[in-house]
């Protein structure tokens, strides 16, 4: 069987996995698959977990926390916020869990950070209009 290489991107890492036979995501518009030699194809890859496999008879799990998947030239780059690979399933759902709760802690603090920011704007912008007498 034919196989293909898998690039893995996120904020803090990147791996390469050569050998890939094949992988099921999920988008918008549900399951797919990709094999070795598939038409260049993108989507926009949903919260969850896909699945990849380098031998017939063994699946590695991939946590995702969304994600671009592009496949092109016999490869297939995603680049997600935050990926995990574990064999086994359990553990990988825990992972992502885990993982979606400290991604949540970030984006509120990030929320919170850009509030204070838009405020201290406004603040500044109204300081400077009262000066020139506006």
């Amino acid at each position: 069987m034919e196989s293909f290489t898998l690039n893995l991107f996120d904020m803090n890492h990147e791996q390469r996995i050569e050998g890939v036979l094949s992988f099921i995501g999920e988008d918008a518009s549900g399951s797919f698959g990709i094999q070795a030699n598939h038409a260049r194809f993108m989507t926009s890859l949903a919260f969850g977990l896909s699945r990849f496999r380098l031998t017939l008879d063994s699946w590695q799990y991939l946590a995702l926390l969304g994600g671009i998947a592009y496949f092109n030239n016999n490869e297939l780059t995603i680049s997600t916020r935050l990926f995990l690979i574990d064999n086994d399933l359990g553990r990988i759902a825990d992972l992502l869990e885990k993982g979606w709760v400290v991604e949540q802690k970030n984006l509120q603090a990030t929320r919170t950070s850009l509030i204070n920011m838009e405020q201290s704007l406004f603040k500044r912008l109204l300081a400077l209009n009262r000066q020139q007498g506006g």
